[in-house]
């Protein structure tokens, strides 16, 4: 507020995920006291998913409802608000519009480079975690957007779209020299589907060899179990790559096809693509989950010895949860199971109490996840050694 105060902007643009929107309603309703003449809009994955509730629960006066960097250019320039494309707004009588929405963006190279120069990097350098950044300074990184896969746990669908959307190997390698420039030392993929693509993975880790990018780097998003091989992995390794992350989900098979992972993402080749990380030298985070829509007591207890099992580094578990836009809350609408529309209560680590499981009691599940804890990681003497 105290910068919103010195910088009297036009404009104040905020993003969120769901859990995180009810900070985008305090701060749009307190800087509308500001100033009613400011202008507000919202983005992220839950403005993305319900555009028009979200300016009405926050009073924003719109909402972007595809990647920002053309819509937020448009309206900067003042182009009126009826001809902005992707863009739900708010009439001077109060009538929310949604206009035409283009489709994604395509070609990834045509956007400029990240304006690190806007940011004072040097305070970010004290808050770093050894657990988050081994080399500081580091941040996130994109290569892709959108996926081509169908959970029915995850927004991206809504957020990026059904379709891979690659940058360049070319335009990578320039913007990690690019990165580089700045101080950063370590970079985090944030890509979905990085490995999905196994050459072109190879090829960026060739490049970075090739021009001698002295860079550390993860990937810090969950990539598929059924994509990639030894040689790969070596590249990576080779290249700066330290830690990667796996998105494990479930120990049971039958669980995986529930939520749309079946098929080559099995549990087998789970043990098998992290022999090969482990073997190329990376580390290996592990996500997990419990409380799918298609879960069982036994299903969890798979999960449970699956997670025991399975040689990882560093391991997170967390609650099923149906967000906005995904296909587990339209079903839990569908059904008349969501019980509560607070955001807050949107959390992958607490008890989901506002919608009811269809099949399982929370005290079940909670009772699950506070084991699956208990016997991966605080009892399980092979992870604490690692």
């Amino acid at each position: 507020l105290s910068h919103v105060k010195r910088m009297k902007p036009d404009i104040v643009g905020m993003t969120a995920t769901t859990p995180l929107f009810p900070q985008i309603i305090e701060m749009s309703r307190r800087i509308k006291e500001l100033s009613s003449h400011i202008f507000t809009i919202g983005g992220g994955a839950h403005c993305i998913a319900l555009p028009e509730q979200s300016i009405r629960e926050a009073n924003l006066d719109a909402v972007c409802i595809r990647e920002g960097e053309i819509t937020l250019a448009q309206i900067a320039d003042g182009i009126p608000l009826k001809n902005v494309s992707s863009l739900a707004y708010r009439d001077s009588d109060g009538v929310i519009h949604t206009n035409h929405t283009t489709d994604w963006v395509m070609d990834l190279d045509e956007l400029p480079l990240p304006a690190w120069e806007l940011f004072d990097l040097k305070r970010y350098q004290k808050l770093t975690s050894r657990l988050m950044v081994k080399n500081p300074l580091g941040a996130y990184f994109e290569t892709t957007r959108g996926c081509v896969y169908n959970c029915n746990f995850c927004a991206n669908l809504v957020t990026q779209g059904k379709s891979l959307r690659k940058k360049s190997v070319a335009r990578v390698i320039e913007e990690i020299k690019y990165f580089k420039s700045f101080g950063f030392n370590e970079l985090s993929i944030t890509d979905n589907l990085f490995t999905t693509d196994v050459n072109r993975a190879k090829e960026i880790c060739r490049g970075i060899i090739k021009e001698n990018i002295k860079v550390t780097w993860q990937i810090h998003s969950g990539i598929r179990v059924d994509a990639g091989d030894q040689e790969m992995f070596n590249l990576m390794r080779k290249s700066g790559c330290y830690r990667v992350a796996f998105g494990f989900e479930s120990g049971s098979d039958e669980v995986l096809k529930g939520f749309g992972k079946g098929g080559r993402a099995s549990v087998k080749k789970a043990f098998d693509v992290v022999k090969m990380a482990r073997k190329a030298g990376t580390d290996v985070l592990g996500y997990f989950m419990v409380g799918f829509l298609n879960e069982t007591e036994e299903t969890m207890r798979q999960t449970i010895n699956f997670g025991r099992k399975i040689k990882v580094d560093l391991l997170k578990i967390s609650y099923c949860t149906p967000f906005p836009g995904t296909h587990m809350y339209n079903e839990l609408r569908r059904m008349k199971l969501i019980n509560i529309e607070n955001w807050e209560h949107y959390n992958v680590y607490k008890p989901q109490d506002f919608f009811t499981h269809p099949t399982l009691d929370w005290k079940v599940i909670e009772k699950y996840y506070k084991l699956a804890y208990r016997k991966m990681l605080v009892f399980n003497p092979g992870y604490i050694f690692r």
